[in-house]
């Protein structure tokens, strides 16, 4: 099991437990490693619509013998009156972990405060280290580990770049960064990276970022609650979509956290091409949460 009870940011985790919760989710991928967490339990709390966070999370408990609530805005008191202390007291009498994908992430903290059970960020505005765990269990499937991969983020330093700068740091992969000014990954985040000895490069334009790079990662540039900045962002970002013309003469594939949107960020032909792991990393979060909830929930082995 892990020391942190926590999941709410990737670094959570020290270098050796996330190495450990990515052989516990290939092991489980590949079906080396027979985790259960029979009759467990997980809340699911969302302030923000998803996809992939609410399926993989909900058919990973199930296939490993567990069940999860989906609790919606509509569901419970969640921001209607209810201190979320009390909301998180109270399912902690219940569940045995507790996932949330919010906006705010002092929203998160909070739960997290007054949880007696792990509680695990499925998404804030700052922070996507769920994702974070998918995406490096992709690269190191692709590249057989991190030792020698450039990686390079292109687009907007929003909650997902800044999450996956971090781990890239943590797992030794060296990424190159190129945002418009205006939008670039944290200073702090940059720092925090530079304490595991990854500060990442930042280039001055797209092309010097991907010149060299082994795997491209986008994510869109106008994320959830930020639609009145759409006029203002599309301006700023002009000349950072993820194309063929952005990657000629290299070999690199393409990463994507989904969902796109084709002809913003990235190209449809790239999405559709040969490149993109993108589908692989969207798989991925459903074996990377499993092992992650076996390493929190228990050492999920049958007899």
């Amino acid at each position: 099991m892990l020391e942190t009870t926590h999941f709410l940011d990737i670094d959570d985790l020290s270098t050796n437990e996330l190495v450990t919760v990515l052989d516990r989710a290939a092991a489980i991928k590949s079906g080396a490693d027979d985790a259960r967490l029979e009759d467990q339990t997980l809340g699911m709390v969302f302030e923000k619509p998803s996809t992939r966070t609410r399926i993989s999370f909900e058919t990973g408990m199930t296939q490993l013998g567990g069940h999860a609530i989906f609790l919606g805005p509509d569901d419970i008191h969640l921001g209607r009156g209810e201190p979320l202390s009390d909301t998180s007291r109270v399912l902690s009498r219940y569940v045995d972990a507790v996932m949330t994908r919010l906006f705010d992430h002092s929203d998160l903290e909070e739960i997290a405060k007054y949880a007696d059970v792990p509680v695990v960020n499925g998404l804030t505005d700052d922070a996507h280290p769920c994702q974070t765990l998918a995406d490096l269990l992709t690269i190191r499937e692709e590249f057989g580990g991190f030792d020698g991969v450039q990686a390079a983020w292109v687009g907007d330093g929003n909650n997902v770049g800044q999450s996956f700068v971090v781990g890239a740091a943590m797992a030794g992969l060296d990424v190159t960064v190129a945002t418009p000014a205006d939008y670039g990954i944290d200073d702090d985040v940059v720092a925090h990276a530079a304490e595991y000895g990854g500060e990442p490069t930042i280039a001055e334009t797209p092309e010097e970022a991907v010149a060299d790079a082994d795997v491209v990662y986008t994510d869109v540039w106008i994320s959830m609650g930020q639609e009145s900045e759409r006029h203002e962002k599309l301006a700023a970002f002009e000349g950072y979509q993820v194309n063929e013309g952005l990657l000629a003469g290299t070999d690199a594939k393409v990463m994507h956290c989904l969902p796109a949107h084709r002809g913003e960020e990235i190209s449809h032909d790239v999405l559709e091409s040969d490149r993109a792991l993108v589908w692989d990393q969207a798989e991925n979060r459903l074996h990377a949460q499993k092992g992650l909830l076996v390493e929190l929930l228990d050492d999920g082995r049958s007899e």
